[in-house]
């Protein structure tokens, strides 16, 4: 990398890795915990580059944008923040911000999104007030990987036409994501319409449904569940349409490629729908988010009249370690009952066992059946990992880690029903009994010979 990069993080570890790394790559580096120091370097026209933390002892990061672009236009900006909220992203997304990372960040991936923010001509444009908003009334929390990826997808794709549909099981708030797209987009003083199938019905169905969305926004939820002369309607709308154009989202829980080869969704739908494919993750593959969503819900229950609590810290243990296969809803219904059962203000263990003993920790995928073929789960699987990079490529070497990823757990099942006896199962896998071997070395495999099941 060649360039000057201005630092501004009132964390003095934070400015010492970022300081030393991007030395380390060729930049010069000036580094401030100060949002005036860093203000009046921009002025003086120093820095090809700024990295700055949101929340600063004397000022806003985020707030400082505009001035930024107004002062210097051109000069890339990559957020930093520990708010970890869509509402972060949007707004920096919204202000024009290069990029946007949540802390704590992963360095060689932020010296790569460094690397590229001093290589590519920032487009100049007038940054758009940000949209005032309740943000803590947003339930869309979360500092994993795979929410912060979601963040900067939804904030990339808010103002583009593109029809969107957004995947996910039952729970995960997919409207939400959906009425967040509509609600900090350049529609957002427009309707917001949730369209049924029975929206649909009659001649002057369609028609009435555009007329209302009035250029806004149409949103399908469930559209895998909709008839097929209910599909068929919206494929004759989504053809027929006139100014002013609605911006079209759906939702699915199912998994619509299944569908298709069952004859019960049709393809030209699909592909009239799926603009952008937005995978919104469950509760299991997000673990870390769970305490911050479950201290979100107690605090939206204390400002609707109900008592103060808080967890104990082996209550807040098992509620992270619950399974919750109805996501993001389950949750807030059960903190909502611990708030009301709880008899003192800290919620023990007990409460939370009580409250959890009767349901369900696991169910399968909604959606999923036993016929669903192997090629379209690991195709499922795969679109969602790529929609989780927000628009950004993989590292290189997909190939392998998939193959990896497939190999490991067909070679471990087949030792398994085989009792650890390689001979028999490299018959079974109709591999060579040293290409297993070779294999069981690779992949780290562990043997254990016992009694075969099969």
């Amino acid at each position: 990398m060649d360039g000057t990069v201005l630092v501004a993080d009132d964390d003095r570890t934070i400015r010492t890795v970022l300081t030393q790394a991007l030395t380390r790559a060729g930049c010069k580096v000036h580094a401030t915990s100060s949002l005036v120091t860093l203000m009046r370097w921009v002025e003086e026209g120093k820095g090809d580059l700024v990295i700055s933390d949101v929340i600063m002892p004397d000022g806003n990061g985020l707030e400082a944008l505009p001035r930024i672009s107004a002062e210097r236009p051109g000069l890339p900006v990559i957020v930093i923040s520990a708010q970890n909220t869509i509402m972060t992203a949007i707004q920096a997304a919204e202000a024009e911000a290069f990029d946007y990372l949540p802390k704590p960040f992963d360095l060689p991936d932020l010296m790569k999104r460094a690397s590229r923010a001093l290589e590519v001509k920032r487009r100049v444009h007038t940054p758009k007030a940000a949209t005032d908003s309740a943000q803590d009334d947003l339930p869309l929390v979360g500092r994993t990987p795979a929410m912060q990826a979601l963040y900067r997808l939804v904030a990339r794709v808010m103002n583009t036409e593109l029809p969107v549909m957004v995947h996910g099981e039952s729970g995960t708030g997919k409207s939400l994501i959906a009425k967040a797209i509509h609600d900090f987009s350049d529609r957002r003083s427009m309707p917001f319409i949730v369209a049924s199938a029975a929206d649909l019905d009659g001649a002057d169905g369609p028609a009435n449904l555009t007329a209302r969305a009035r250029g806004g926004s149409i949103l399908f939820d469930e559209v895998g569940d909709f008839s097929s002369d209910a599909q068929a309607r919206i494929v004759r709308m989504l053809d027929n349409f006139s100014d002013p154009v609605p911006r079209i989202m759906a939702t699915s829980q199912r998994d619509l490629t299944v569908k298709i080869e069952a004859g019960e969704f049709r393809q030209d739908l699909f592909y009239r729908l799926g603009g952008v494919t937005i995978a919104v993750p469950s509760l299991r593959e997000r673990v870390d988010d769970i305490p911050l969503l479950a201290s979100h819900f107690l605090a939206r229950a204390e400002r609707d009249g109900d008592p103060a609590r808080s967890f104990a810290p082996d209550a807040l243990e098992m509620i992270r370690s619950f399974g919750w296969p109805g996501n993001v809803r389950q949750l807030e219904n059960t903190v909502r009952r611990l708030v009301v059962t709880s008899a003192e203000d800290a919620i023990t263990r007990a409460d939370v066992d009580n409250v959890l003993g009767n349901q369900p920790s696991r169910e399968p995928l909604s959606g999923r059946t036993d016929s669903e073929k192997l090629s379209a789960s690991v195709g499922s699987h795969l679109r969602r990992y790529f929609d989780l990079h927000g628009g950004v490529l993989p590292p290189p070497g997909l190939y392998q880690r998939i193959l990896k990823e497939v190999e490991t757990p067909l070679i471990e099942i087949a030792l398994d029903a085989t009792g650890g006896n390689q001979a028999k199962c490299a018959d079974l896998l109709g591999i060579n009994r040293n290409t297993l071997r070779k294999k069981i070395t690779d992949l780290d495999i562990r043997v254990t010979r016992r009694r075969k099941l099969m």
